[in-house]
C-alpha cells in the first residue's frame, strides 16, 4: 500500500518504524539492539552476503534514526553499507579496438595512455587527472566515465572516495540537498532522523494541555501519501497528538508578499525560500550574500508568526526537504521552528501508531492562496512574486526572473550574475530538479507530482495572496 520509490526507501522507514514504535513506548533503549533483527530475522540475508552484515548496517541506519551520527552534517555516510560500487573514473572499455590513429595517446598530456600487445589502449591512474580528453577524441567512445552514483548526484562535488574505497562528504561544501541520499543504491548514505524528538514534545505536551504542539505541512504535501485523500492525511496527523495542522503555504503567502516588495525596493534578490540554495550562495557564492532575500523562508515565517501570537507552542515542520532539518538549527530560525521531519518519517509516524489514514474522516486544509500553495513546484515562486507585484501596484517594477530548476542551474545563474551578464533582477533558486516535490524526503518523486501540487493549489479557497494573508491579520 505505501508508494515508496525504492526498496532503499522502504528499508530506511522500516527502521524509523520500529524506532518510532518503541519511542511511544518508552522501550527504545532496552530494545534498541534488538531493531535490526526484528527486521531481518532468521538465517538468510535478503541484500547483502551474511545476515550479519546486513544487522551491522542496520544498527548504523538505527543511529541515524535516532539522531546520531559524526559531526553537524544532517547526512551521513554509513561507511560499511557503501562497498559495492566499481573503481571510478575514465576506463578503457573492451570497445576498444586497438586502431592505429592513436588519438587518446596524443590527447594525453600526462603520458597515462599505453598499449599492450594487443595494441589495446591502458590508463595509468597514478598519472591521469581525470580531463576526459582522451574520452572526447576517441573514435569508438571506448573510454567511459564511470562515477559512483553519489558523486553523480552532487553536482556541487562534495563527494570524493576516501582510502578506504567509501563516500566521504565535505561537510563545508555539503548544502545538505539529499540528492545523494536518494540516489545511493545501496542506501549507504542517509539523513540524520529527529523523529523521536517529536515523539517526546509530543508525549510531554500531555495532550496538548501543558503546551500545544503545531503542525506545519509543507506545500509539497499535495503530492504525497497518495493512496489516501489530502484530507485524510490531515486527520491522521492531529490523531498523531498535534494541536492543529498549519499550511507552510501561508507562510509562502506572506513571503510572497514581503519580497515582491523587497525585490522593488533593491532591484535584485535571490529567493530565500530553499535553504540549501541559500547555503550554495553562502558557500560558493559569498560576494553574492548581501542579495539573498531578508525574508525567512516561508517555514521560519509562519513559525514566527505563530509563536509571535500564541503563547506555549511548540512548531514541527513536515515536508520534503533533509535541508530543513539544518535550516531549523540556525540562529534566526531555531527561536521560531523546534523541529523537522520528512515526508518519509511521517509515514514512519502513521504506521508506527497503526493508523490507516484511508479509514479517517477528511478534515480540512484551507488557509492559504493558488500562489502560496504552488511554491512546492520550480517556478512557482516566481509566479507568486510576479502575483504579489500585481496585488501590490507595483507592476511597474519590471520582473525578469531567471527560474533555476535544480543546483546546476542555479550554479550557472550565480555564475553569470557573478561576471555581471545576467539578464534577470530576480534568482528563483531550487536546489531540487522540479523544486520541493523532488526533495529527498518525499516517499515518491515524478512527474504526477507536480500535476497534484497544481491541483492542490486549485483547490484553494482564497484565490488571492492578499485575501490569504488577510485572515492572519
Amino acid at each position: 500500500m505505501h508508494k515508496f520509490d525504492t526498496k532503499v526507501q522502504h528499508l530506511k522507514y522500516k527502521v524509523l518504524r520500529e524506532v518510532a514504535r518503541h519511542a511511544w513506548d518508552d522501550t527504545l533503549l532496552e530494545n534498541v539492539m534488538d531493531i535490526p533483527k526484528t527486521i531481518v530475522p532468521g538465517k538468510v540475508p535478503t541484500m547483502r552476503c551474511c545476515v550479519h552484515k546486513e544487522r551491522a548496517i542496520l544498527a548504523e541506519r538505527v543511529k541515524l534514526a535516532m539522531g546520531g551520527g559524526q559531526g553537524n552534517n544532517i547526512i551521513q555516510v554509513i561507511d560499511i553499507a557503501c562497498d559495492d560500487c566499481p573503481a571510478i573514473g575514465y576506463q578503457v572499455t573492451d570497445s576498444c579496438r586497438g586502431c592505429l590513429a592513436h588519438r587518446c595517446e596524443d590527447v594525453c598530456k600526462r603520458g597515462a595512455i599505453s598499449f599492450d600487445h594487443k595494441h589495446e589502449a591502458h590508463i595509468d591512474k597514478t598519472k591521469c587527472v581525470e580531463c576526459g580528453m582522451c574520452a572526447k577524441v576517441c573514435p569508438y567512445s571506448a573510454i567511459v566515465n564511470r562515477k559512483r552514483p553519489c558523486q553523480n548526484a552532487c553536482k556541487i562535488k562534495a563527494i570524493s572516495i576516501n582510502e578506504d574505497n567509501a563516500a566521504k562528504i565535505d561537510d563545508e561544501k555539503c548544502i545538505q540537498c539529499g540528492a545523494c541520499v536518494y540516489q545511493c543504491p545501496f542506501g549507504a548514505i542517509s539523513d540524520r532522523s529527529y523523529i523521536i524528538n517529536v515523539i517526546d514534545m509530543l508525549k510531554r505536551s500531555e495532550d496538548n494541555h501543558k503546551y500545544k504542539v503545531y503542525a506545519l505541512v509543507a506545500p509539497a504535501i499535495g503530492s504525497q501519501m497518495s493512496y489516501a485523500k489530502l484530507g485524510q492525511v490531515i486527520s491522521g496527523i492531529k490523531k498523531l497528538g498535534f494541536y492543529t495542522v498549519v499550511e507552510v503555504a501561508l507562510g509562502a503567502d506572506m513571503v510572497a508578499q514581503a519580497e515582491s516588495r523587497e525585490l522593488a525596493e533593491k532591484g535584485f534578490l535571490t529567493s530565500s525560500c530553499c535553504p540549501a540554495f541559500v547555503r550554495y550562495v553562502k558557500t560558493a557564492f559569498p560576494a553574492l550574500v548581501p542579495f539573498i532575500s531578508h525574508n525567512l523562508s516561508p517555514m521560519g515565517t509562519i513559525a514566527r508568526y505563530i509563536k509571535e501570537h500564541e503563547s506555549n507552542v511548540k512548531t514541527v515542520f513536515i515536508g520534503p526537504c533533509t535541508a530543513k532539518k539544518a535550516e531549523v538549527q540556525l540562529d534566526d530560525v531555531k527561536p521560531f521552528v523546534d523541529a523537522a521531519i520528512t515526508f518519509e518519517e511521517l509515514q514512519a509516524l502513521f504506521d508506527s501508531r497503526d493508523i490507516d489514514l484511508t479509514a479517517l474522516e477528511e478534515d480540512v486544509l484551507d488557509n492559504a492562496s493558488y500562489y502560496g500553495r504552488i511554491f512546492a513546484r520550480s517556478g512557482g515562486l516566481s509566479d507568486a512574486v510576479a502575483e504579489g507585484l500585481k496585488e501590490q501596484h507595483l507592476d511597474e517594477f519590471d520582473l525578469k526572473a531567471c527560474t533555476c530548476d535544480g543546483i546546476e542551474e542555479c550554479k550557472a545563474a550565480l555564475l553569470r550574475k557573478s561576471k555581471n551578464v545576467l539578464d534577470a533582477n530576480f534568482i528563483e533558486g531550487m536546489a531540487c530538479i522540479n523544486g520541493c516535490i523532488g526533495g529527498a524526503g518525499n516517499l515518491t518523486h515524478g512527474e504526477k507530482n507536480k500535476a497534484a501540487v497544481d491541483q492542490y493549489g486549485r483547490e484553494a479557497l482564497e484565490k488571492t495572496i492578499t485575501d490569504a494573508v488577510s485572515v492572519l491579520k
